[in-house]
């Protein structure tokens, strides 16, 4: 236990929170930045799987990481731009849609895979690009702050710049304006000249983009391979992180940061020699209790807006 303790209050533990944070946190913009334009993107967990078997297939035959990562976001804005098109186009239900591209995805990379290499659930005769960790100077001799930030993949770099980045695109430039108003009334925005639908088919394509990086780094930072279904649910805690950080982008960060806290403390977690099986779902479980967390807040919320309204009813009449 005194192990466990030194080792949940370290340097190590932090640094791993941040490193596991990093797909969790793309794959939460990328609902973000749907959600905010009206269309839920629940194709996020499949998006992130191809992303991942494109970035280690094209890393591996063009002896390049930054070929493979290329490939991997091409792939991503490909898988979002089809959702789009049947969405948007043909009216497919955007549920259903994004079940569809989980399902392919959960498969289809699989048999994809034995195709290009003959391996089975594993890219273990494909040589993979590995995405280059960076040592921030400076920051990397401060005490303490060194060794937690110090030292990451790219890809963890370039999740933090992107909170700022959607930050600022939602909160200061033209096309973010006419993504939450597509979002919170499209037919007002679609009265005042807004083409609802190319905003939302932007969206989605944005979408893609933060999801394929979130599965590039799994499989080309994380890992340095690819498995199935090696993403683990991690869109979908994405999904749920955006929902608690109640759509908001300081609020996602935040709470992408709680998940990668419980995934970077069931892999501590082993130290204590519990069972794999019951270390393995403390992440399910914390997202669980997040949820609850935030449906009884919002709950609440409703309450409290509806008790006003009947007072205001009250005193008009």
């Amino acid at each position: 236990m005194n192990n466990f303790m030194h080792l949940l209050f370290s340097t190590d533990f932090a640094f791993s929170v941040l490193r596991v944070m990093t797909p969790i946190l793309f794959a939460a913009l990328g609902a973000l930045i749907s959600n905010k334009a009206g269309i839920v993107n629940i194709g996020l967990e499949g998006t992130m799987l191809v992303a991942a078997l494109t970035g280690v297939i094209t890393s591996a035959y063009s002896g390049s990481a930054w070929v493979g990562l290329l490939c991997a976001v091409l792939s991503g804005v490909i898988i979002a731009a089809l959702l789009g098109f049947f969405t948007l186009k043909f009216k497919t239900h955007i549920i259903l849609g994004g079940i569809a591209v989980n399902m392919f995805a959960s498969g289809g990379t699989v048999f994809i895979l034995y195709l290009v290499s003959g391996d089975k659930g594993a890219s273990t005769s494909l040589k993979s690009g590995v995405l280059p960790n960076l040592h921030i100077p400076l920051i990397q001799d401060i005490p303490v702050l060194g060794p937690i930030l110090s030292g990451h993949n790219v890809l963890t770099y370039v999740s933090l710049v992107a909170v700022a980045g959607l930050y600022y695109l939602l909160a200061k430039t033209p096309l973010g304006l006419q993504i939450r108003a597509v979002g919170e009334n499209p037919k007002a925005a679609q009265s005042v000249g807004v083409k609802v639908n190319r905003i939302q088919f932007i969206s989605l394509l944005i979408s893609g983009f933060f999801a394929s990086l979130g599965g590039a780094y799994m499989s080309m930072g994380y890992l340095s391979l690819f498995t199935r279904d090696m993403t683990a649910g991690r869109g979908w805690i994405g999904i749920a992180a955006e929902a608690v950080g109640r759509s908001t982008t300081i609020g996602t960060f935040l709470s992408a940061l709680l998940f990668g806290a419980a995934d970077a403390l069931a892999n501590a977690l082993q130290i204590l020699k519990l069972p794999a099986e019951l270390i393995g779902t403390t992440p399910y479980i914390v997202t669980v209790i997040a949820l609850m967390v935030y449906a009884i807040s919002e709950s609440k919320k409703k309450k409290r807006k509806l008790t006003k309204a009947k007072l205001k009813e009250t005193k008009s009449s």
